[in-house]
């Protein structure tokens, strides 16, 4: 097994490359993901392992650059997760260097397997939960995998294979695939991913079939950076809604969007300087270091605070959570009318994000409370 050299290369950044992960229902931008090419140094150590490490850790090390607290996307092969808690320890390793705690990484892993890895692969996806990150399936509807991964796998988000999403718009029988894929995804309460989208009748056509999530150059040009616009195209209406296969109607995780997270004890200057360079977060979790929510703080309330006569200086050099809420908990098990409910109990509140928990109540992401209404009202 070839060592992973976690030293920063010359010139990361301008390897990388970025794109944003586009919420479909208000145009904002809830990850970012990286890619980084091969070492320059070479073509690349023997060990296809390594080379997986070394390509995530760089792309965390390259958006660290980039002063954002957007959450990172990062691909990783299938046959790499199946080696185990060895290769797995240095790419978390790795990413802990580069600033980036396991909330606020979801790790996408692509490519088909042997079944005979299919035991290691399922230890591997449950390694990366038990540490707390988020879990994506890429390349789905091509991929050799089988379907029962997914739910094995509990995934945050499942990525469309790029072919698959340009033939959304089409009629024939691959647009048919892809609405089965989506419909299975829904049922799972997985969000849908597509790549590539490339026109607004592919998108059109992908956002009434349920899709969620969406990346491609109708959105971004290919020099995008973090911090720059999106073109923000929100279709009209909605996905729709599952059909009433349970009678609690659909669960609060088909509405789970990423988190930006910072520790607990952040200054109020720290977490200014993040709402001050990105636009998209309407809230920001602060978590312990076990990864439990212990405040939030919700964009317009903090701003308003800093607006006032002499707010930066007040607060500036003050933690972060005298001007934060307690959060509004929910498990990502639970109905999503419950967590409409629940949102409604607290009148001076209705609107704050909530904070959606895994099993053993670490931050898994939040809900905007106007995206359960849009979905309940349909």
């Amino acid at each position: 097994m070839a060592v992973l050299d976690t030293r920063p290369p010359v010139g990361v950044a301008e390897n990388a490359l970025f794109q944003p992960v586009v919420d479909l229902g208000s145009g904002s931008v809830v990850a970012v993901e990286t890619r980084v090419g091969p070492s320059p140094d070479g073509p690349g150590p023997a060990d296809p392992a390594a080379e997986d490490v070394r390509r995530a850790v760089e792309g965390a090390r390259a958006l660290a650059g980039q002063s954002t607290r957007l959450p990172l996307k990062i691909t990783v092969r299938a046959e790499t997760i199946a080696l185990g808690r060895g290769v797995l320890n240095r790419l978390h390793q790795g990413l802990h260097e580069a600033g980036r705690r396991p909330q606020e990484v979801i790790v996408c892993i692509t490519g088909g397997f042997a079944p005979a890895l299919r035991g290691s692969v399922s230890a591997g996806v449950s390694d990366l939960r038990h540490a707390g990150y988020l879990v994506g399936f890429g390349g789905l509807g091509t991929t050799h995998a089988p379907l029962d991964v997914l739910v094995e796998g509990t995934p945050y988000l499942v990525r469309l294979d790029a072919d698959l999403a340009r033939h959304a718009a089409s009629g024939g029988r691959k647009a048919s695939l892809v609405e089965a894929l989506v419909t299975v995804a829904r049922r799972l309460g997985t969000h849908v991913l597509a790549p590539g989208v490339e026109n607004e009748e592919q998108l059109l056509r992908l956002h009434s079939l349920g899709v969620r999530l969406a990346q491609g150059p109708l959105l971004t040009p290919p020099d995008w950076r973090p911090g720059r616009p999106v073109k923000a195209l929100v279709p009209a209406g909605g996905p729709p809604r599952p059909d009433a296969s349970a009678d609690l109607g659909p669960r609060v995780s088909e509405y789970v969007l990423p988190a930006v997270t910072m520790p607990d004890d952040v200054s109020a200057a720290q977490v200014l300087e993040v709402l001050s360079t990105e636009r998209s977060p309407s809230s920001i979790v602060l978590v312990d270091e076990r990864q439990r929510p212990r405040h939030t703080v919700d964009r317009a309330r903090f701003l308003l605070a800093f607006s006032g006569a002499y707010g930066h200086a007040l607060h500036a050099r003050k933690p972060a959570a005298r001007l934060a809420d307690e959060p509004r908990l929910v498990p990502r098990s639970v109905p999503a009318i419950a967590a409409l409910r629940a949102a409604g109990r607290d009148e001076e509140r209705v609107y704050d994000d909530l904070v959606v928990t895994d099993e053993i109540g670490r931050c898994l992401g939040i809900v905007r409370v106007s995206d359960l209404i849009r979905g309940m009202s349909r």
